[in-house]
């Protein structure tokens, strides 16, 4: 069983793009082309015919497995994504996004700075990276490419709920950077937008990117007897280690949207204090009197 995730430490924030993982490397995107805030046109013309059928064997395998595993508004919203036999045109996607929640993507070369990244989700834009994987790179991507970042992520920025959490976001952390609380907020996107449970009628659900986008790890988060699943709370969460070389150890599960909007809605200062007083958590370690699914 391959036991990596479909890559590497997927996130657009909490790292310059020149510093990703375990150290200092070249970047993979194109940089030059980037305006100051970071964006870039999408230059279609850039792909290739392999890279939209590489697209194509992606979305064929990942939507086949989303049905039980994967939340209803996820599996509901991925249409929206548009054909799914070529890599998307971000503009069109855009018009759609801005109907349904007033949201927009715009594309970035890759792993972008935190602030930059955190203005973008507060002015509700959500930077894409606009390069595709190689084929030899089907089930392993060193950092988020275009289909991950698409497939992932896009289709739940539909729903309204989750839309404004994003949002709210973006926001905190901005005011995270000022309060040296990076590490802290990047720990509550890994655990929800990256790698989130939801529990619904039907049973556990996947909503996180990191695991949508995965080949092996959807599977694993709802079905493995040797995955932690726990009830979520922000501070448990906070303190908790992640992977970013395999599959997580530890899952969070919410109960709902509205829940998780309404538990990070509030100001995070005395939460980021609470935090600090309290040990790290490793990955995989159960807490008495938590609730484990």
């Amino acid at each position: 069983m391959n036991e990596q995730p479909d890559f590497h430490s997927g996130i657009n924030q909490g790292v310059p793009p020149v510093t990703y993982g375990e150290g200092s490397r070249p970047p993979r995107g194109d940089y030059a082309k980037a305006r100051a805030d970071y964006t870039c046109e999408q230059d279609y013309a850039q792909y290739s015919e392999a890279d939209h059928d590489t697209y194509r064997r992606l979305y064929a395998r990942q939507l086949q497995q989303l049905p039980g595993l994967a939340c209803d508004e996820f599996i509901s919203a991925v249409q929206q994504l548009g054909a799914p036999d070529r890599i998307p045109r971000f503009d069109d996607i855009s018009e759609r996004l801005m109907r349904a929640t007033g949201w927009q993507i715009v594309g970035v070369p890759g792993l972008i700075p935190e602030e930059a990244f955190f203005k973008l989700l507060a002015e509700r834009r959500f930077p894409v990276t606009d390069w595709m994987r190689k084929p030899e790179e089907f089930d392993y991507v060193v950092e988020p490419d275009v289909f991950h970042d698409l497939f992932g992520h896009v289709p739940l920025l539909f729903n309204p709920t989750f839309a404004d959490y994003m949002q709210a976001y973006g926001a905190g952390g901005m005011k995270a950077s000022r309060l040296d609380a990076c590490e802290l907020l990047t720990r509550l996107y890994w655990y929800t937008v990256e790698f989130g449970l939801i529990d619904t009628p039907q049973g556990l659900r996947a909503y996180g990117a990191g695991i949508l986008s995965s080949a092996g790890e959807l599977r694993h988060s709802i079905e493995s007897r040797e995955a932690l699943r726990v009830g979520f709370d922000l501070q448990r969460l906070m303190r908790t280690r992640y992977r970013i070389d395999t599959y997580q150890a530890t899952y969070f599960v919410i109960d709902s949207f509205k829940q998780l909007f309404d538990a990070t809605r509030p100001d995070f200062t005395p939460v980021y204090e609470a935090v600090r007083s309290q040990p790290v958590v490793e990955a995989g370690a159960v807490l008495a009197g938590e609730r484990v699914f």
